[in-house]
């Protein structure tokens, strides 16, 4: 299953979609255009950390844990700030969002402006759900077998980076396994 389609049936695509005044068609697009550079970034995280995905794990708690996909899901408005420091650990500057948002425009169709704002929700709501699924999932696969999930690549064990491979090959522009360096690479040529 899709990372969009758990979303929608948590109910925060919906709730995404009243907060920002938009259809949850545009909700759903924006979402799809957005998560793959959100859970690359997590990727990149999980690369980073001494101990892999646990580190990750502990990263996620850091972070404010399912309480930030709790916020995004109450009746009041998310106070996105907590999403702007996901963003800020997985991505490193705001440049890498506008050039996220910028390609992700150009996906959906969607006012870039319109993307920053969902930029933040969208990264609470991944953060919060797979702190919650790191809470509830067996040790046998935890958060690997989540992510390889999330990403497409089945129920991989944990020590393995199979599971990663198919986003990667999807982000990952020029081979190198590592895809946030491309987005940071374009990033670059944008500011010049």
């Amino acid at each position: 299953m899709q990372i969009t389609d758990l979303l929608a049936q948590m109910g925060g695509l919906q709730d995404m979609a009243r907060q920002l005044g938009i259809s949850q068609k545009q909700a759903e697009s924006g979402a799809a255009a957005l998560l793959p550079a959100i859970l690359g970034g997590f990727k990149k995280q999980a690369q980073a950390q001494p101990t892999g995905l646990e580190g990750l794990g502990g990263l996620l708690g850091q972070l404010g844990g399912g309480g930030l996909l709790d916020a995004v899901l109450g009746t009041k408005p998310a106070n996105v700030s907590q999403g702007n420091d996901v963003l800020a650990q997985i991505f490193g500057s705001k440049d890498v969002s506008r050039t996220v948002a910028q390609q992700a425009s150009a996906k959906s169709g969607l006012d870039p402006a319109l993307l920053k704002k969902m930029l933040p929700m969208l990264a609470m709501m991944v953060t919060g759900f797979m702190a919650k699924a790191q809470g509830g999932a067996s040790a046998g696969g935890g958060l690997g077998s989540l992510l390889g999930g999330l990403l497409g690549g089945g129920q991989q064990p944990a020590a393995s980076a199979g599971g990663l491979s198919g986003l990667a090959s999807m982000l990952d522009l020029n081979g190198d396994g590592n895809p946030l360096d491309d987005i940071l690479r374009m990033a670059g040529k944008a500011l010049r």
